[in-house]
């Protein structure tokens, strides 16, 4: 459900990427598909929807609810869960302060890949950090980065703590820990605050199908 079980870091301003290196060889290659024919083609815009949240408030179980109702409804649809990136696209990265950043910012620009193909990206990422997410919203227009708030109390998340992670937090076996023993820094304006710890799932959803409606990402029901 979350970009890493433990998330932490000594100050938000001082984490610098791993790579920061930019070949001067490469040339941008324009394609004669363009992400408006592929819209077309889609039936619908692209899009960020980026979930962000305690581990337990549950980002992934929305995300892919979510999903799930815009397939249903013949959307092009992909799910960037936290965890599953770190089989594979940030299976090299650890979990220094550095190596959070690095994870982020890989699943910015795959998530921007995925506007491109005209795909409603959804992503399930604590990012606990504010500089971490206004990174990934700089990298899009301003219209494709929705910011999902998936407000749960503490109290709540350690009551459904699917996978013992704040019982190990509190036991001292996990250090900076979101929530526990490192900050985690909420939204100041999302795009839309679900409480998820007082709304069913389905009302969850409708939230977030109605404010893609709103914004014409997806045709009026």
């Amino acid at each position: 459900m979350s970009s890493c079980p433990i998330a932490a870091v000594s100050c938000a301003q001082s984490r610098k990427p791993i790579v920061n290196i930019k070949s001067s060889n490469t040339v941008w290659h324009h394609a004669t598909v363009t992400r408006s024919r592929r819209e077309q083609l889609n039936g619908h815009k692209g899009v960020v929807v980026w979930f962000t949240g305690l581990s337990g408030s549950g980002k992934s179980t929305l995300a892919h609810a979510v999903e799930e109702r815009l397939y249903q409804s013949g959307c092009r649809t992909f799910v960037l869960d936290g965890d599953n990136v770190r089989h594979g696209l940030c299976a090299d990265l650890g979990f220094s302060d550095e190596a959070r950043t690095e994870n982020i910012r890989r699943v910015g620009e795959a998530a921007k890949l995925f506007v491109e193909a005209g795909t409603v990206v959804l992503t399930a990422f604590i990012s606990p950090f504010q500089n971490d997410r206004e990174r990934v919203r700089a990298l899009l227009a301003a219209d494709d980065f929705i910011e999902i708030y998936c407000h749960c109390s503490l109290e709540m998340c350690e009551q459904r703590d699917v996978k013992g992670l704040y019982k190990r937090a509190r036991a001292g076996e996990i250090s900076h820990f979101t929530g526990i023993s490192s900050p985690y820094e909420a939204p100041t304006a999302p795009d839309l605050k679900v409480n998820t710890d007082s709304l069913s799932l389905n009302d969850s959803v409708e939230l977030i199908l109605n404010l893609l409606r709103e914004r014409s990402v997806i045709a009026a029901a």
